[in-house]
């Protein structure tokens, strides 16, 4: 491509947004063109869910729906209402996709292959004759005025009525999302909030969390204190590393932790046993220790704790390890309770955005009008997905505002392209 090519609509970002939107404004009838930095389309989101793509959230509410992304979540509103949760859901089984809904609500492809998500969008984008062009570097978006008149590429210079900045974030950069979209949106005049990594692993400076790499736990509950002081607290799964934790529930905390590092020390308690309280924690040792009153401390636990952990806790309950269980006082069984109850870990900070899923921050929300996903300061800018200052917890949350914002942005991108072209005929 390079000549001058004119298109109603040019959609920069290849990934699940980007896709939906030139899809959609396809279907409606536009001359689309796509075009992706890579070789191949889609590259993050066949990494996502553990390359089982977590494509949505089934909360059908969209009031609960909007309050897991914080104040901004309210930005979200309108285009959960024209293609939300159950929208997303039929679109991908009326396009041959099975889906299935699993712990946590979270709605998986039912053959566990992100691969499959993919071959839907590039079926939808080929079914509505979308140009599609890989190994395209954008170069520039020039402006005249509050309208953008060219876009410059390696591959030549394209002229679009309306162009849908889909660019995604800074998060695994790896798979092409090193923050383009960002400068253009500046460049434009656009306000560009802190961008900081979200749903991000954690570094922890207690050398015993490395010997449990590898240790996955679930049903715990771990609680944030900051200078001591509880913040907030999240039941479910966690999962150690070689340098830190990471897995659910310390992903989805990440964004709180990052806020408070910068107000003191944060530390992570974790109940190992949230089920149960003090009392009955206790009583539940001295029947495991009746049981077991002849062995020592350290082959006491294996009905307790997964066996790479005993080791651990023997540790650091400083109850020396061949001590006969009989012979255990109150006190340190009720130390051992504490222990169980708190298991305390100082919070280093979180990984970059190499290990982040999604960024937070992003072009202001203001800047954007939440109906049409129209940029309020240049008339033929639309945005849509992780580009946009929204971000949501993990479990498939922030998918959906791929699927509903690219889709709103394709549909209006559409209708405003044709209303420019029956004025130019007029």
């Amino acid at each position: 491509m390079n000549n001058k090519i004119k298109f109603d609509i040019a959609v920069i970002g290849g990934g699940p947004a980007g896709m939906i939107s030139a899809g959609r404004a396809g279907e409606l009838g536009a001359k689309v063109l796509l075009l992706e930095k890579n070789s191949k389309l889609g590259r993050k989101l066949l990494i996502t869910g553990n390359s089982r793509c977590n494509l949505t959230q089934a909360e059908f509410n969209i009031r609960e729906m909007v309050e897991k992304f914080g104040p901004n979540g309210k930005f979200l509103f309108s285009s959960l209402s024209a293609f939300g949760v159950k929208e997303t859901i039929d679109f991908f089984n009326e396009h041959g996709l099975e889906t299935k809904i699993e712990r946590g609500d979270r709605v998986f492809p039912a053959s566990d292959d992100a691969k499959d998500v993919l071959d839907v969008l590039v079926k939808y984008m080929a079914k509505n004759h979308v140009t599609v062009l890989c190994d395209a570097q954008v170069i520039s978006l020039e402006k005249n005025g509050n309208r953008i008149n060219r876009l410059v590429s390696n591959k030549g210079e394209i002229i679009a009525d309306n162009y849908i900045l889909c660019t995604g974030g800074k998060s695994f950069p790896g798979t092409g999302s090193t923050g383009d979209g960002f400068k253009w949106a500046k460049d434009l005049g656009h306000n560009v909030t802190e961008l900081k990594p979200a749903l991000a692993p954690l570094s922890i400076s207690e050398d015993w969390v490395k010997s449990l790499q590898g240790l996955s736990l679930k049903n715990v509950e771990v609680t944030v204190l900051l200078n001591g002081e509880k913040k907030e607290s999240i039941f479910g799964e966690m999962l150690f590393t070689h340098f830190g934790v990471s897995g659910p529930i310390i992903l989805t905390i990440s964004k709180i932790v990052s806020a408070l590092m910068k107000k003191g020390k944060v530390t992570l308690s974790i109940d190992l046993k949230p089920a149960l309280d003090f009392t009955k924690l206790d009583n539940r040792l001295q029947r495991d220790f009746l049981k077991y009153q002849n062995k020592f401390f350290r082959n006491a636990l294996d009905e307790l704790l997964p066996q790479k952990m005993i080791p651990i806790i023997v540790e650091l309950s400083e109850i020396d390890p061949e001590k006969q269980v009989n012979s255990i006082t109150r006190e340190e069984r009720h130390g051992l309770v504490n222990l169980l109850k708190s298991l305390n870990m100082s919070v280093i900070g979180l990984l970059g955005f190499e290990h982040s899923l999604i960024t937070n921050g992003g072009v202001h929300i203001k800047e954007i009008d939440p109906k049409t996903m129209r940029s309020k300061l240049i008339e033929n800018l639309f945005f849509a997905g992780e580009i946009v200052d929204v971000d949501g917890p993990t479990g498939g949350y922030n998918l959906q505002v791929c699927w509903s914002t690219g889709y709103v942005a394709g549909e209006n991108a559409y209708l405003s392209a044709k209303f420019v072209k029956s004025h130019e005929k007029d």
